[in-house]
């Protein structure tokens, strides 16, 4: 009898495990950029990260902040993990889970610097994290290299959607 209770307990857990997560898309910059031109009337916000890096889970509270913010506005938050290709899915998949990210992730499938970004942006030195601010409507964008702070963003944000009215 417990041999059965256990199997089912484990079917129970693995139908359910799935549900939960969120499939992590692997994309090449120039896909990354393209999928911020799909949609002129968004504003992204494009975090640049890595499971390995202190100071970009310190800063992620930061986009939970702006989404909270700009829920209903037209303003989508994209992480974009730099995590190395061993740690693709599962290291960043535990990640999500653990911190409970609701933002849309995807993985940066991309190995030399020199050449993924320059096709993102010419103003990044290299270092994470960074952050890209994206509006294709009014051909505008932001970039900062290093921390941010939601209110530092939202006062560009809040310019951006005020000159859409």
């Amino acid at each position: 009898m417990v041999k059965y209770i256990m199997a089912f307990v484990i079917m129970i857990m693995t139908a359910v495990a799935p549900a939960s997560a969120q499939e992590i898309p692997s994309y090449k910059a120039e896909q990354v950029m393209k999928r911020l031109s799909a949609n002129e009337d968004t504003l992204y916000i494009v975090n640049f990260w890595a499971t390995w890096c202190g100071p970009c889970i310190k800063e992620l509270p930061e986009f939970e902040k702006l989404a909270d913010k700009y829920k209903g506005y037209p303003v989508k938050i994209l992480l974009v993990s730099l995590d190395f290709k061993n740690d693709y899915p599962d290291k960043i998949q535990k990640f999500i889970n653990k911190r409970k990210l609701q933002h849309e992730v995807v993985w940066l499938n991309e190995s030399k610097p020199n050449e993924f970004i320059p096709k993102i942006t010419n103003e990044w030195q290299g270092s994470i994290p960074a952050t890209l601010l994206y509006y294709k409507k009014h051909r505008w964008s932001k970039f900062y290299e290093g921390m941010v702070k939601s209110e530092q963003l939202s006062v560009l944000i809040d310019k951006q959607l005020a000159a859409r009215y």
